[in-house]
C-alpha cells in the first residue's frame, strides 16, 4: 500500500530564491545579533566606571534597547525562515488525496432549520 501516491503528470517546480534565503539565514541571525549587541558592549566599555546612578541608568537603557532590538531581529529572522520553508514545501511534489463517498453527492441535503 502506497501511503503517498504522487499526482501523475505533475512537474516539480525547481528550487528558487527560498533555498538561498534559507542558506543565508543562519549567518544573518548570527551577525545581526552580534551587530545589535555592540552598542551594549560599547556602553560598558566607554562610559565612565563610576558608581554614579546616571551612568548605571544609561547603561541599563542601552541594554534594554539592545535586548529589544535583538528580540525583534530574531522574530523577523524566524518569520522569514517560516515563509521560505512554506514556499519550499509548497513547491514539492503533489499528492493524490484519498477519495471518499459523499452521502448526498447527487442532491445536496437541505440545511437544518433552527
Amino acid at each position: 500500500m502506497n501511503l503517498f501516491k504522487q499526482l501523475p503528470g505533475f512537474v516539480k517546480t525547481p528550487p528558487g530564491l527560498e533555498r538561498t534565503i534559507l542558506r543565508l539565514l543562519p549567518r544573518v541571525w548570527l551577525f545581526g545579533t552580534l551587530l545589535l549587541a555592540i552598542p551594549s558592549l560599547l556602553a560598558r566599555l566607554l562610559l565612565p566606571d563610576s558608581a554614579a546612578a546616571e551612568t548605571a541608568a544609561r547603561t541599563t537603557l542601552v541594554d534594554i534597547y539592545a535586548i529589544s532590538l535583538i528580540v525583534l531581529h530574531w522574530t523577523v529572522v524566524l518569520t522569514v525562515a517560516i515563509g521560505a520553508f512554506i514556499v519550499m514545501v509548497m513547491k514539492g511534489p503533489a499528492y493524490v488525496a484519498d477519495a471518499y463517498p459523499l452521502d448526498d453527492a447527487d442532491t445536496p441535503a437541505r440545511p437544518r432549520e433552527p
